[in-house]
């Protein structure tokens, strides 16, 4: 059943959020309707919000995470392991990875993972600039903390084999985290475990 709108602002503006992920239609009609409700101050400081965000926000130049500094708080922190390097797929990882308070190494984003049928090969990810950090001969440990799905798995073969010739020690964060899984969606107790109890990346 198509829906019927009284105004065709409203109808664009519930089309604009329901284009958001995991937002469906029902979800996008009750968030314009509480726009709708908010006085002009508080709808302007919104939409400015989001815009300063996309306009100013930057991506670290050393890990490749979210910052609204060239360098991010975490590279820029001394009193994190600048040895260890734990590279995820995106910054929602290192989010989860941090809030288990487990970890205090750094992190490398790769910003995707290899998947072939979505035409995203080892250059279209940050694995080259990885590869330079571990070049530099100041890591010790590369941590691979990617999700455990297939193309999670090729990337961290991937890696591997790029990393083969250096003297750097390469681990994988533990099985606790079922097959499948996306790492951003696993439990902090499980996360955390899993990066402790990290085990030697073996060639399969």
């Amino acid at each position: 059943m198509i829906q019927k709108y009284p105004s065709q602002l409203f109808e664009k503006a519930v089309g604009e959020f329901a284009g958001l992920p995991g937002i469906g239609h029902k979800t996008a009609l009750r968030l314009v309707l509480f726009m709708l409700r908010q006085s002009p101050e508080k709808v302007e400081q919104f939409v400015k919000t989001i815009s300063d965000m996309k306009r100013e926000i930057k991506y670290c130049r050393i890990c490749h995470n979210i910052s609204d500094h060239e360098i991010c708080p975490i590279c820029s922190d001394s009193k994190r392991d600048d040895t260890t390097v734990c590279v995820v797929e995106n910054v929602q990882d290192v989010m989860a990875i941090e809030n288990t308070q487990q970890y205090h190494g750094l992190y490398h984003v790769l910003g995707g993972v290899i998947s072939p049928m979505d035409g995203i090969g080892p250059n279209d990810i940050q694995i080259e600039s990885l590869v330079q950090r571990v070049e530099e001969g100041h890591v010790k440990e590369v941590i691979l903390a990617l999700s455990s799905t297939m193309e999670g798995d090729t990337t961290n073969f991937f890696i591997y084999r790029k990393l083969a010739a250096t003297n750097v020690r390469l681990t994988v964060i533990a099985r606790g985290i079922s097959v499948g899984d996306e790492l951003e969606y696993t439990d902090e107790v499980t996360l955390g475990r899993s990066i402790v109890n990290r085990i030697p990346f073996e060639e399969k």
